[in-house]
C-alpha cells in the first residue's frame, strides 16, 4: 500500500493512497478522472496527487490568500494547465488550511510548486516565475503546448469574468491584462479591466483604460456598457449629497433638477431601481424638461445594464407607457 511521501521521498503522515493492484483494471485515458484543476487537503492529497500522477503528471501549487506572488502565479498555472487539455493536472493546496502538508513537505516559502509523476516528485520551483519559464516547466512534463495565445482567449476572458463576479479584482485585472498582451485593444478585455478599476474606485484609470480599445471595438456591447457605466459614475459623483437631495425633493416634488440629481446619486450608491423610478417620474411630469435630459439619462442606464437585463426590459416598458399614454 502506497503512502504519502515528501519531496525527498520520505513517508508523509496522513491518509494512505489506495492500493493500485487489486485486480485487473480497465485502461484509463489521460485526464479521464477528476477535474483538471482542484483544491486538496490532507485527506484527499493521496488520491488527488499521488494516485492521479500514476495516469498523468500532477502539478501541486502551495499558496495562501495573503501571498501576492501566489496571486500572480496561480492564474498563469491554471491557464497553462487548461491549455494542456488533460495532459497534466493542477492541485492547489492552501497552506493556511493545510499546515500539516506544508510542514511535512518542508515548504519554506510560497508560492512553491512541485510536479509529481508516477507517485514521485520529479521537479519543482519556488516563487513566481515568468510565463515563458512556467511554460517550459510544464512542457518538461507534457511535451510542447500550443503557442501562446492560440485558442486560449475565450478561456481567459471566462476566468476573468468569474474572478470579477467574485470581486477578486486583482486576479480579474491580471487575466484581462493577459488577454490584452496577446490581443491589444480587445474590447471585452478593455471593458473588463476598466470595470476592475471602476469597482476599486479608480475612475481616472478606468477612463484611461477605455481609451485603449481598438477602433473597431467601440461598438462591442461590453465596451458600450462599460462606457455608459463610467459616465454614470462620474455624473453621480458630481451630483451632490444623497440625504440633502432627498429632503429637497420631499419638500418640493416639482423641483425636477433636484429630482434628477437625486436619481444620479441614487444610482451612484447602487440603488439603480430607485434611480429609474425618479427619472421616470421626471418624464411623467415634464417629458421635455432640460432638453429631454431624464429620458437620455435613462437610456444610458439601459445601455449600462444591457438589453437583456430584467431592469432594462421593465424600464423600457414603463417608459413606453408614459411616452405613448
Amino acid at each position: 500500500m502506497a503512502s504519502l511521501i515528501d519531496a525527498a521521498g520520505r513517508p508523509l503522515k496522513g491518509k494512505p493512497a489506495a492500493t493500485k493492484n487489486d485486480g485487473p483494471q480497465p485502461p484509463k485515458k489521460p485526464g479521464a478522472t477528476g477535474a483538471l484543476i482542484k483544491d486538496a487537503g490532507i485527506e484527499s492529497f493521496a488520491a488527488d496527487v499521488l494516485e492521479a500522477s500514476m495516469e498523468v503528471p500532477v502539478i501541486v501549487d502551495f499558496w495562501a490568500p495573503w501571498c501576492g506572488p501566489c496571486k500572480q502565479l496561480g492564474p498563469l498555472l491554471e491557464r497553462l494547465v487548461t491549455e494542456a487539455k488533460g495532459t497534466v493536472r493542477l492541485v492547489k493546496v492552501n497552506i493556511d488550511e493545510n499546515p500539516e502538508i506544508a510542514q511535512q513537505l518542508r515548504i519554506q516559502s510560497i508560492p512553491t510548486v512541485y510536479a509529481f509523476k508516477q507517485g514521485q516528485p520529479v521537479d519543482g520551483f519556488m516563487g513566481a516565475i515568468p510565463e515563458s519559464q512556467l511554460r517550459q516547466f510544464i512542457e518538461g512534463l507534457t511535451g510542447p503546448l500550443p503557442a501562446s495565445g492560440a485558442g486560449e482567449e475565450p478561456d481567459l476572458l471566462a476566468m476573468a469574468g468569474e474572478a470579477l463576479a467574485k470581486h477578486d479584482l486583482a486576479r480579474a485585472a491580471q487575466l484581462f491584462g493577459q488577454v490584452l498582451q496577446d490581443d491589444p485593444g480587445n474590447p471585452k478585455a478593455v471593458a473588463g479591466l476598466a470595470r476592475c478599476y471602476l469597482e476599486s474606485g479608480d475612475l481616472d484609470r478606468a477612463n484611461k483604460t477605455l481609451k485603449l480599445v481598438r477602433p473597431d471595438g467601440t461598438s462591442d456591447e461590453n465596451y458600450r456598457a462599460m462606457e455608459a457605466e463610467l459616465s454614470l459614475k462620474q455624473r453621480a459623483e458630481a451630483a451632490g449629497n444623497l440625504e440633502q437631495l432627498r429632503a429637497k425633493v420631499s419638500a418640493n416634488p416639482s423641483d425636477l433638477e433636484a429630482r434628477f440629481d437625486f436619481a444620479l446619486v441614487l444610482d451612484g450608491r447602487g440603488m439603480r431601481e430607485q434611480a429609474i423610478d425618479e427619472l421616470l417620474e421626471i418624464i411623467r411630469s415634464n417629458r421635455k424638461w432640460n432638453e429631454d435630459a431624464a429620458r437620455k439619462h435613462l437610456l444610458t442606464l439601459f445601455e449600462a445594464m444591457g438589453p437583456n437585463d430584467p431592469r432594462t426590459l421593465a424600464g423600457r416598458r414603463r417608459l413606453s407607457s408614459i411616452l405613448f399614454s
